[in-house]
């Protein structure tokens, strides 16, 4: 029996390794996070958003954001036009996590830290789109689309692939809960419930085809990852494009594939087993002081204090 937890302990670590390993390529943004003792952020640990981000059942979200972003032929003209995500993939991947950390569970001053970034890395990025069209990565429309598409595929995948179902007062709760970050970069609108939030991203008017969406669809099909995570990233992806709505699918050319979404559960299973829930969650409810609930966490926290 000691030899099997030691085989299985072994396996866990592995898988651990292999997955935060993709999001160690930028400082992780809540090192210092207990030197602001008592402070909530942005939710708190009464917030549907806590739970929601710090389920494994994000990575597919994510995945799902990326997808859903790249039908707005101006956003991902930004992106074609501007982004490293070529040459330094796993960079881009790390600061995303980041941001979204340090958003969702990251004290003010973190919070306020990361949109700065963002609002940096943003200013330079202007241009005109294949229909010649103008674009300005912190236009409000524009940073609706991202935004708003980052909330609705996060919603989307924990109710998919989530540990439970959120009830409607929950999901509009944490839409809501959302748009705080939204505001923080100007986006406008933001629908505040998630009927409305999955309404206003599948009838969008200015969705389309370009040539910034088929390049970006083909490098979220077959990412430059390891050998170790490529089976389990294929697993995720395919189980990302099961949840994006129908005409969006179309847009982007991609198409629902029968079982994905069985899988896709199964994977995240496997995944919550190994990994646990979200460190950054973890160290935000101590960093408050709340209870910590018992067989959420896995992973050691990444913070330090300072003295």
């Amino acid at each position: 029996m000691t030899e099997l937890k030691t085989i299985i302990d072994e396996y866990r670590d592995r898988v651990v390794a292999s997955t935060t390993g993709l999001f160690a390529h930028a400082p992780y943004p809540l090192e210092h996070t207990l030197d602001y003792r008592g402070d909530p952020g942005l939710f708190g640990p009464g917030s549907v958003t806590w739970p929601v981000i710090g389920d494994v059942a994000a990575f597919i979200g994510g995945i799902r954001a990326l997808l859903i972003q790249a039908a707005h032929p101006e956003v991902v003209a930004g992106v074609a036009d501007h982004s490293t995500y070529r040459i330094d993939p796993l960079g881009r991947l790390s600061r995303t996590s980041a941001y979204v950390t340090a958003t969702s569970f990251g004290a003010r001053p973190e919070v306020e830290a990361a949109v700065q970034i963002v609002r940096r890395a943003h200013a330079p990025v202007r241009g005109r789109s294949h229909r010649n069209r103008p674009y300005t990565a912190g236009t409000p429309k524009f940073a609706a689309w991202v935004h708003n598409a980052l909330t609705d595929s996060f919603l989307a995948a924990f109710q998919e692939f989530g540990p439970r179902r959120l009830s409607r007062e929950e999901a509009d709760r944490f839409v809501a809960e959302q748009t705080r970050v939204g505001r923080l970069l100007d986006a406008d609108p933001l629908p505040e419930t998630a009927l409305g939030l999955r309404r206003w991203l599948a009838d969008h008017p200015e969705v389309g085809e370009s040539p910034g969406l088929a390049e970006t669809v083909a490098f979220l099909r077959s990412p430059p990852l390891p050998p170790a995570v490529r089976v389990g990233y294929g697993v995720m992806f395919r189980a990302a494009v099961a949840t994006v709505p129908a005409r969006l699918r179309d847009i982007l050319g991609v198409r629902r594939r029968p079982g994905a979404l069985v899988i896709g559960r199964l994977m995240i299973r496997l995944l919550r087993w190994a990994l646990g829930s979200s460190p950054s969650w973890h160290v935000a409810l101590v960093r408050v002081g709340a209870e910590i609930p018992g067989g959420l966490f896995r992973q050691p926290l990444r913070a330090t204090e300072e003295t």
